[in-house]
């Protein structure tokens, strides 16, 4: 694992659009799960910006690591807010973007959404294999769509499964963790000073290992990155 903080999200953002564009530069299929959230919204602008026509973007394939069960043109979808802050402004072939569709049926969807995932990714260790996964984590130690009463879903032989957020009771269609942990990288972009409490847990290994979805990812390559800003980073100890 290794940690990367930051002075704020705005450096995290540029820090970890210029990791992302290093990755893409191999001529060959990237294949990436993206996260919602404040974070990697800030990061699409800086790709767009910065490396809209440098990266080709060609080879690089777009999935989600989950979605709201929403249509596609809701203010809460993860694929809405991508199109706005990425794909209107770069040149990617629409057959390379994998949405998951939010306005679908989410047990149906949650089926064959792990099927493409099967069909189109790479087969490694007996299971579809990303690139790169890209996690964000919210204030209870949840990752992807995997919250703390749901834990037991990290485990599910399923690609994906349908979670349901603790408050709202919304459903969401998540990937689940041998998905996250056969990835080639992991990477966790997590600022804010709500995170402190968390992080410090998580990363410190405090408050019981594998207590939160979000300590429970360890990709099998042994390549974890965390991308922090300095608010979110103030409670650990083992930096």
């Amino acid at each position: 694992m290794k940690l990367k903080i930051y002075k704020d999200k705005n450096t995290v953002a540029e820090e970890f659009s210029k990791f992302f564009a290093s990755q893409t530069g191999e001529n060959k299929e990237f294949h990436v799960a993206l996260s919602g959230g404040s974070t990697p919204k800030i990061v699409f602008d800086v790709l767009a910006y910065e490396f809209g026509s440098s990266v080709d973007w060609s080879v690089v394939h777009f999935y989600w690591g989950d979605e709201r069960c929403v249509s596609p043109d809701d203010d809460q979808s993860n694929y809405k807010m991508t199109v706005e802050h990425l794909f209107s402004k770069i040149d990617v072939p629409e057959s390379n973007i994998h949405r998951i569709l939010g306005e679908n049926d989410p047990i149906q969807e949650a089926q064959r959404y792990s099927t493409v995932l099967i069909d189109t990714l790479p087969n490694v260790n007996g299971y579809p294999q990303f690139d790169l996964v890209i996690l964000g984590m919210g204030d209870d130690g949840h990752t992807a769509s995997i919250f703390p009463h749901e834990i037991e879903l990290w485990h599910s032989d399923k690609v994906c499964e349908v979670a349901v957020h603790p408050e709202s009771g919304q459903k969401r269609v998540t990937i689940t963790g041998d998905a996250i942990n056969n990835a080639k990288t992991v990477a966790f972009l997590v600022t804010g000073e709500s995170k402190v409490e968390k992080v410090s847990e998580i990363l410190d290994q405090k408050g019981g290992f594998k207590s939160y979805p979000a300590n429970l990812v360890a990709p099998k390559s042994g390549n974890l990155l965390w991308f922090l800003d300095e608010a979110a980073a103030t409670g650990i100890t083992s930096k």
